[in-house]
């Protein structure tokens, strides 16, 4: 069994997280060694980079650091492509980053960003879409076995270390059912470790369109930055008033059923503006705090972003659910393995999730000789060994704190500490030293 795998079977160890480190770190750099020198050979941008930095093969997890893509290399197709409809060369930018050949993809008759989507599926390559709060979304490819593996690895963390899912309770998530966005996916993963059948509810069985994720994205881009027009503005606040309506109805159904339930085990999973909509309504009923099972499983997070919310809106929802169960964990669109959340509001490495925090740059591998009392803090950046339908080497632009020590839960380390930010704010370049040159790769790709 190669290390890679050894890895990725330990997340059904029973003692998860009390492994040495010793032994996991033996096993992440072999495991870096083997996947490296077969992606090489399957991912262009990739092979660029490995000849360029003289990486031929990895000796320590130094040598990972420059090969690491950033964040923003998922988006660095020409936004001309999509406007144009050219989706030969969508198709050819996102080969350029991934395993996928995609010659047995049909865009005859291609017209939206959701059809282009629709037909990688159709061939067998599952590409996810990002929110794209940034303007433009990114796409990331996926094999049916990353699905699995992602699946697979949510069922043994998503309850962590409180109880594991089995699909047995009313499940309610205020979340479309269907569209290619990773949110949608990571929900309806959900929806099948948690819900019991007959008792599964989404917030609407419209799709979520990427071609309108993108649109909203890019114009409230333009708002900020004082290029919109009054004119695409009121046509934008149009074409989404009705649409408003339908999923404040929908809402407030929801409300009511997951009131309905509240006296038994469920699991309920919204952004806190929902959660305090939600809140509004079951008191409107007559529900009381804390009258819910204590074996519910809430969870929350996000979804403030130009909201306006009470300052205390985090104790209120803490409040009105009560003493009930709520796990918590770490993540990213772009990472299949969560860092599931102890009892001590510390995050854990999972064993296959190769953590290589970063200086500011993105340029350098902090390790313990950096630590101060054990913690250092950085950028986050790993290699998810997950993948076979991409590289999972990435930077991103969260800043974390580390620690190596063990975490006072009594489980091995290294943990994240629960003070995630991110170094840019919204609508700030978040500037990484690689990032440019992997755009030019992928440009150079383009070109040729």
């Amino acid at each position: 069994m190669s290390a890679r795998q050894k890895l990725l079977d330990m997340i059904d160890d029973a003692e998860l997280f009390q492994r040495s480190n010793h032994e996991i770190d033996a096993l992440q750099l072999e495991a870096a060694r083997e996947l490296f020198a077969t992606r090489r050979e399957q991912i262009p941008v990739l092979r660029r980079r490995a000849e360029e930095t003289g990486v031929k093969q990895i000796n320590t997890l130094h040598d990972l650091v420059p090969l690491l893509f950033s964040h923003t290399s998922y988006k660095s197709y020409p936004v001309s492509f999509v406007e144009r409809g050219q989706w030969d060369k969508m198709l050819k930018w996102f080969e350029t980053l991934s395993t996928a050949d995609t010659s047995n993809v049909n865009i005859e008759g291609v017209v939206t960003v959701d059809d282009w989507i629709q037909r990688l599926w159709d061939a067998g390559h599952m590409a996810l879409a990002t929110s794209g709060s940034s303007g433009k979304v990114s796409f990331l490819n996926q094999t049916q076995g990353d699905r699995d593996a992602k699946a697979r690895h949510f069922k043994r963390t998503m309850g962590w270390p409180y109880l594991t899912p089995n699909a047995d309770r009313p499940f309610f998530t205020v979340s479309p059912k269907y569209g290619f966005n990773s949110n949608v996916e990571a929900v309806n993963i959900q929806s099948r470790i948690w819900g019991r059948p007959g008792a599964i509810h989404f917030l609407t069985e419209e799709p979520l369109l990427i071609a309108e994720v993108a649109k909203g994205a890019a114009l409230r881009k333009r708002m900020s930055d004082g290029t919109a027009t009054p004119a695409e503005i009121e046509a934008f606040e149009n074409e989404n008033r009705d649409k408003a309506k339908r999923m404040q109805a929908a809402l407030m159904d929801m409300a009511e059923k997951i009131v309905a339930h509240r006296h038994e085990p469920i699991f309920l999973g919204a952004l806190w503006a929902q959660h305090m909509m939600i809140i509004e309504r079951a008191k409107s009923m007559g529900v009381e705090d804390g009258d819910f099972h204590p074996d519910s499983v809430i969870a929350a997070g996000g979804g403030i972003k130009g909201v306006v919310l009470p300052p205390d809106y985090k104790e209120r929802v803490d409040r009105f659910y009560g003493k009930v169960l709520r796990p918590g964990g770490y993540g990213m669109t772009e990472m299949a393995q969560r860092w599931p959340m102890c009892e001590h509001r510390r995050y854990h490495r999972p064993p296959a999730l190769i953590c290589l925090p970063l200086d500011r740059p993105g340029e350098r591998l902090l390790t313990k000789d950096d630590a101060v009392y054990g913690q250092i803090e950085g950028r986050m950046a790993f290699v998810d060994l997950t993948f076979d339908g991409r590289w999972g080497g990435l930077i991103s632009g969260d800043k974390i704190q580390l620690d190596f020590n063990d975490c006072p839960c009594g489980r091995k380390g290294p943990t994240i500490l629960d003070t995630i930010t991110r170094y840019a704010q919204p609508g700030e370049d978040d500037h990484i030293g690689c990032a440019g040159t992997i755009d030019s790769y992928v440009r150079g790709a383009l070109a040729s």
